[in-house]
């Protein structure tokens, strides 16, 4: 089984995220950049079918600057066994749907792939839409928000659970799944595995070796912009209220004001 996991190296949660005043895309050069965590946890995922399934590959799949071959180093180092990278400075500003394509067209180019497995949602974009436009755009079935996975024969399972209980979902290989914050968390990379993953081969493309169009990707093109930003206000003081036999009163004031009863 060949299982091609997508990543996305994003900026850090802990540091500030910042949009460039030109054109409010993200200004990476403003924060560190680290594989999103949720990725790990797809690469976790699809280490442990490899595992589960012997003779299995596991192909990491990104879209980024150059830079991102840190988050793709990451993925080898945690056991994947090679990667495919797309870098082009005309994809910046992309939209989902623009991503979904390019992802698709990535997707192509590994030969025999079975399974697609990604992250529920990047934590820059929070669209939580590109695995299942991969899908459609695929023609296969997609098994999305799963906690646990298991392939056997040419069926995968995937077992999702949400606040309105739990359900089990199946499909016939090919497919796409996306997994949540629940499904495990990921392994840390040995000290064979990165020395290991320094000679693990990476595929560079751009647009054309993709097979893709540049009028299909970047931000002129893009469904969807940014027009204006601004930077979030900082927090102010809390009102506090003193309970002199009216405390009740006083709080269902202040809530009627802020229009939140």
């Amino acid at each position: 089984m060949k299982i091609v996991t997508l990543v996305k190296q994003v900026a850090d949660t802990y540091s500030e995220r910042k949009l460039s005043d030109s054109d409010h895309t993200l200004d990476r050069a403003g924060t560190e950049a680290v594989i999103d965590e949720i990725n790990e946890r797809a690469v976790e995922q699809a280490l442990q079918l490899k595992e589960a399934n012997e003779g299995s590959e596991v192909v990491v799949v990104t879209i980024g600057p150059d830079s991102a071959t840190d988050a793709i180093r990451k993925a080898l180092s945690m056991g994947a066994d090679s990667a495919v990278h797309l870098s082009d400075e005309a994809i910046h500003g992309s939209c989902a749907v623009q991503t979904a394509k390019a992802l698709t067209k990535l997707i192509g180019t590994v030969d025999g792939w079975d399974l697609v497995i990604a992250g529920n949602s990047a934590s820059d974009g929070q669209i939580a839409a590109v695995p299942a436009m991969i899908a459609d755009l695929l023609g296969v079935p997609a098994l999305t928000w799963a906690n646990e996975l298991s392939v056997e024969g040419t069926t995968v399972t995937a077992k999702r659970e949400t606040d309105d209980g739990v359900t089990r979902l199946s499909a016939e290989l090919p497919a796409v799944v996306s997994v949540g914050e629940k499904s495990g968390e990921p392994r840390y990379p040995s000290f064979k595995g990165i020395m290991a993953a320094k000679k693990k081969p990476v595929t560079s493309l751009d647009l054309a070796g993709a097979g893709i169009d540049a009028s299909e990707v970047g931000l002129a093109n893009a469904l969807t912009t940014v027009t204006s930003s601004a930077p979030k206000p900082p927090k102010q003081a809390g009102e506090k209220v003193t309970d002199e036999g009216d405390g009740g009163a006083k709080i269902a004031e202040y809530l009627v004001g802020q229009k939140l009863i």
